[in-house]
């Protein structure tokens, strides 16, 4: 298995920092995908950007093969305060690669450059780099302007770290791996009055508060105790004054599954659950579900090839052939509804240890040293299944 040299990693390493440095929000990542297309160009990559406004395809055509596969690297950061302390922190107030896409990008840069001067493979790799993971939709962004039509693949893999996991340890999960998001406000109308005089009034505080603990039961007692499910009420909003009964009140909900059929049951449950709570204290209740992603759901043959590799090529102490399923969510599961293949996990850090912090953190920082290992993962996963033809 091909690895990078110390210098090499070196370099990325700085490279990601670098990229740390100067975080970018879902598609803005102008700074970023000039980089990565000038990277791409300088190695010999046909490289096309703007798709999806920020995304860049890096493709190379070696040999007489016919195979055609994709790999995927996000790029966006997120609108939250650093607080890692590290000399390479951002540099930009209010915004932090706090999920690792900076990782993922240098990862995926450092196989493309090793890649582009092996001749080990022969076929067509696509490198596809990806604006507005985190809640911009940016996977469909790019397929809306021909991501598949214009790079055809056969078959498609990403790879994301993973805190809590030992610092490069390869995860792998066959089916349904990571939920669909799906987000719920819902605003009670009522008749407003006097806090001493509640007869008067249709109150939404009391239906709010009955409608949050009734939604309780609708995963423990709808969906299958077999069958992950997630419903949060992460904020409620009404009134302003202690003895003013207000008019309105609204919850913003947070529904996650792992099986498309229970998200379809759970939709109709809470429509169902929440009318009848309204109902029951005179108000009515208004509505608002917002679909966002899919659930992922990891192709078994593309999965199995996955894992073949990593067992190949890694020492089973350093491979989790089935991990567990996870309640965060991811938009490749769009690109996996349209081309078969594999998302797989590469372990941050255990918890407590250096990466261990969970993403979405303040103080959460990528794993330098998984550069390499993911560099090398990719590498060999081209060399594999892109092999010159006898």
């Amino acid at each position: 298995m091909e690895r990078l040299s110390d210098t090499a990693l070196q370099a990325f390493i700085a490279l990601r920092r670098d990229i740390h440095q100067h975080p970018e929000l879902a598609f803005e990542e102008h700074r970023t995908s000039a980089l990565v297309a000038d990277k791409l160009r300088s190695w010999g990559y046909a490289v096309t950007t703007g798709l999806g406004g920020t995304g860049v395809v890096g493709q190379l055509v070696r040999g007489e093969g016919t195979a055609r596969i994709g790999l995927r690297a996000d790029m966006d950061a997120l609108p939250i305060t650093e607080a890692t302390g590290a000399a390479w922190a951002s540099q930009r107030p209010g915004l932090m690669h706090a999920c690792g896409h900076d990782g993922h990008t240098a990862m995926l840069l450092a196989a493309a450059q090793l890649l582009a001067h092996s001749q080990a493979w022969s076929g067509t790799l696509n490198l596809m780099f990806q604006p507005a993971e985190e809640g911009g939709g940016g996977a469909l962004k790019m397929m809306d302007d021909g991501l598949f039509e214009r790079f055809p693949c056969d078959a498609i893999f990403a790879m994301h770290n993973m805190p809590g996991f030992p610092q490069g340890q390869l995860v792998f999960r066959s089916g349904p791996t990571m939920a669909s998001s799906d987000y719920v406000t819902v605003t009670l109308h009522g008749h407003g009055g006097h806090g001493a005089m509640p007869h008067k009034a249709t109150d939404v505080v009391v239906a709010a508060a009955s409608t949050v603990m009734a939604l309780q039961t609708l995963v423990s007692r709808h969906v299958d105790p077999l069958q992950p499910a997630v419903v949060t009420v992460g904020a409620i909003h009404a009134g302003n004054a202690n003895n003013v009964i207000p008019a309105s009140a609204r919850l913003e909900l947070s529904v996650r599954t792992l099986d498309p059929q229970v998200r379809v049951s759970v939709r109709e449950r809470l429509h169902a659950l929440i009318r009848a709570q309204a109902e029951s204290f005179g108000v009515r209740a208004e509505i608002d579900w917002r679909p966002g992603y899919a659930v992922l759901v990891n192709d078994p043959v593309q999965t199995e090839r996955a894992l073949a590799v990593a067992i190949k090529h890694f020492p089973s102490s350093q491979i989790n052939p089935q991990g567990p399923m996870l309640t965060g969510s991811e938009d490749f599961a769009f690109m996996l509804e349209r081309v078969p293949g594999c998302y797989l996990f590469i372990g941050n850090g255990s918890d407590g240890e250096p990466g261990g912090c969970m993403v979405h953190n303040p103080a959460y920082d990528f794993n330098d040293h998984n550069i390499g290992t993911g560099a090398s993962y990719w590498i060999a996963l081209v060399h594999e299944l892109l092999s010159p033809q006898p």
